[in-house]
Formats: C-alpha cells, structure tokens, sequence
C-alpha cells in the first residue's frame, strides 16, 4: 500500500506496511502514482509518462530501475505481515504497567466542555485517600510481573486540591521501588491556579512529567476555561505556568527530567487553533499541544465533519510556521508532530494499540477501576476495583480479545494505521457506541497530523 502527497513543496511518498518514508522529484512522483493506480509496471508506463515530461527515455528508465529496487527491497509495495499476527501481539499488552490516580473528583474551575462533568464525573465527586492511593500503587506492583518501568499519572478533577495526598504517594512509591526493584515516573495534570513554590519544588525533584492545561491566546482560554462564579482563568494561571516552565527548564534546575507540555483543546469557537500554539510558544511555552474537542454533536462548540477542510488547513499552517522559525532558530515543538523516523514504537504497539484495559487502568476515589480516564464514570464500563482485582473480565475482554488495528473497521486499509495504531478507543465508544467504529473527525484529523509530522521530518532531513 502506498500513500503519496505533496505538502509545502515536498512531493512524500510513504509505503505503508514497511513504514518507509520517500521525499522524490515530480517525475518520480508521478511514476510511482501511475503504476500504484494502474500497476502497470512495465514499458508501457515508460513510454506513457515519457510523453507527458517530453524529456528523453533514458533518464525516464533510471527513475523507473530506481522505483523498482525499491520495491524489491521491500521499501514500496511491501506486504503486510502484521495481521495474522494481531491477537498474538496483542497478548503482549497483558502485563499492567500505568495507572491514572484519579486523586480528585472535583475541581476549583467549571469548563464548559469539560469531559469529566465540570471534574466531578457527573456526581461521582470524591477525594481519594491515602489508604485508597497506597492500595492501588500496591495494585500496580502487584499486577506489573517483571515490568520494572511503572507509570502512575495524578488525574483529577483537579489533583492539586488533593496535594498532600500526592506526595504522600510519592514517598510511597519510593519505598516500593527500592523493596519490588521497580522504577515509578509520576505525572501530574493541573490546569495551573494553584501551583505554588512547592509545588514547583516538589514536583521538579519526583515528577518524569507535568502537563499544564491551557488553550492558548488569553480570548480563547477564558471563553471556556472558567471559575465557578464564570469568570476566566487565564490570569489566575499565566505567571505560575511561566514560572514552573522556567524552573524545569533553566540550567542546573534540579530535576528528574526537562518534560512538560502544554494541553490544549480547540473548539468551534477556535478553528483558527494554530494561533493558540503560536500564542503559546510567543510565551515561551515550547512543549505544545492541542487536541480537538470531542463532545456532543449538539454542543455550541462542537466541531463537525464540515469543518475537516478548515481544520486541515491550520495544521498544514501551523507545521510551515514551525518549520519557518525552526530555521531561524526559533523552533518549538508541537506534540502531534513528534515522529520517530529511526526506531519509534515497537511493532507490537503500532499493531495493538495504546494498551487500554490491559496494560492501563484509570482508579477513582472509591477505588474502582476503569479502562482508562476517558471511561470514568459509566458504570457500564467498570471493571472491578484495586481490593477485588477484575470483576468483570468481559469489559476488560473487549480491549484484549477484540481490539486492535485490525478490528477497527476503517484501519486495515488505511495508509496511517502503522502510525496512529487505530485511533482512541474511548473517542470511537463515546461517537458510536463501539471501540471498533472509528471516529470519523478524530481520524481525519489525526492523517493530516501524521502528514504534516513526515513534512517536518522530511525539511530536518535535508537540512542535515
């Protein structure tokens, strides 16, 4: 299979199942669309293409010679060798590694497109306790085998009203690293109004990662990132973004690690969202990302399939404007655009996915335990809790028997499913009732994505 576009001045080539990336010239380009549509791979496309460039045979028969090498070097056209292997690999996904500590249900702010239910869960309000967040740190060890690298990300809500506790965890899972030999990389997800010097201090000593949310320009955050009294929070959160930003990043900064980002949502009310990154790395925010909302079709700020075109647009904008002040020395990153040319994930994570109810689990105050975040809240999606272990195997059943790229219904044909693994479970359950139906706009948009991500790579390449 092969996908061919062209996209600031670069004609890509992609060959699908090897996942080899081409940058070629218009006659290349050209040949190798010709036999992909035709497969005709012989004299006649020489002498057809021959009359449309009136350049001379020869130079038309290198390109041709070239264009063949390549495909028997498995680098175009290459067969797809992963589907009778799927179950097999995802099999390897049933180990436990990460969990998302729900540490809070209930949040000092009232978003309107909040998918938490304004960070309650739509009643399901709660405060986890230590006791709770202890058991299911133990739950993590317990269920991880020999996996020494775990994961635990403090979710809310809003977990910054649950501090103490946190780092009461922390210290936790410090004595467990050094009893079981394993090694816990913390996250914490704030949305910034109440970070303060320790928690800066605290979280630059233990935290792998801190994602901070915001929206981007000052209009576009306040519209619909607010206070309960409704007023906007751009203001309460700036400067102490700024300053833990600068604390991670700045030299001799003591630290487990540089990483944060910025977490953004766009809405109908932004399609120009390319601004909003722009607005962010202007203030020196140079992690960046911003997701699309996902709501209900009937929500003032829902985006639909109609807006793809415009959405497309500003992704294709904001990767030549990345690329712009990357040769000017201004570049920063932006998170959909991060491809690994060279290795990247490992084959059995491309095939199986982002490891939902397998390798990750979503925990709540009360302790029960969900596929992932995204799921919190329905009970029909429960499956069990961190002092019974599973105690509904046919949810987690759904994600590990019958869920991968090749069970989704518009991914074993696609060019991109090698890099977007199939797409959000959670987005495809929450739009059509089924892990397995793709989410059409997520999907889209997630393609451009990709496309824009191999342009990047392809102009850092040539730079080289």
């Amino acid at each position: 299979m092969i996908h061919q576009y062209k996209l600031n001045g670069y004609n890509i080539v992609v060959d699908v199942n090897s996942a080899s990336v081409h940058v070629v010239d218009e006659l290349a380009y050209d040949l190798i669309e010709m036999m992909d549509k035709t497969f005709v791979q012989d004299e006649e496309a020489i002498l057809k293409i021959s009359k449309n460039y009136g350049i001379n045979e020869k130079e038309i028969r290198e390109t041709f010679a070239d264009i063949l090498t390549l495909k028997r070097e498995g680098l175009l056209w290459s067969d797809d060798s992963y589907e009778e292997v799927a179950d097999d690999l995802k099999i390897k996904q049933s180990v436990l590694k990460a969990i998302c500590l729900h540490v809070a249900h209930g949040c000092n702010m009232d978003c309107e497109y909040c998918f938490a239910g304004k960070g309650d869960y739509s009643g399901k309000s709660g405060i986890m306790s230590l006791e709770v967040g202890k058991k299911a740190l133990d739950y993590l060890v317990e269920n991880s085998g020999t996996r020494k690298h775990l994961e635990v990300d403090f979710f809310g809500g809003e977990p910054l009203i649950n501090w103490d506790v946190c780092k009461e965890l922390v210290k936790y899972g410090r004595e467990l690293e050094k009893q079981y030999n394993k090694t816990f990389n913390f996250t914490l997800t704030t949305n910034g109004i109440l970070i303060d010097e320790d928690v800066i201090e605290f979280t630059n000593k233990e935290m792998a990662n801190v994602v901070l949310s915001m929206d981007g320009r000052r209009a576009t955050h306040d519209r619909m990132r607010k206070t309960k009294t409704g007023d906007g929070t751009y203001n309460r959160i700036i400067d102490n973004f700024k300053t833990l930003v600068e604390s991670r990043t700045r030299e001799g900064a003591e630290r487990k690690s540089k990483e944060y980002y910025m977490r953004g949502t766009y809405t109908a009310y932004n399609k120009d969202f390319a601004a909003d990154v722009i607005a962010m790395a202007d203030m020196g925010f140079l992690e960046t990302s911003i997701e699309p909302v996902v709501s209900d079709p009937g929500a003032p700020y829902a985006l639909h399939e109609e807006d793809i075109p415009k959405l497309v647009e500003e992704y294709e904008r904001l990767a030549k404007e990345m690329l712009e002040r990357e040769r000017k020395g201004e570049g920063f990153n932006f998170y959909h655009y991060t491809v690994d040319m060279e290795g990247g994930p490992c084959i059995y994570k491309r095939v199986a996915g982002c490891g939902v109810a397998t390798e990750y689990f979503a925990v709540t105050p009360a302790g029960d335990l969900y596929p992932c975040h995204q799921f919190v809240g329905d009970d029909d999606m429960k499956v069990g809790n961190i002092y019974e272990g599973i105690t509904n195997p046919e949810i987690v059943d759904i994600f590990s028997k019958g869920n991968n790229l090749y069970t989704r219904d518009e991914c074993k044909n696609c060019w991109a499913k090698l890099y977007c693994a199939g797409g959000c479970a959670a987005n495809n359950y929450h739009s059509n009732g089924d892990i397995n139906k793709v989410y059409k706009l997520g999907c889209e948009l997630h393609k451009k994505r990709i496309e824009c991500a191999l342009m990047l790579a392809a102009a850092r390449d040539e730079k080289q």
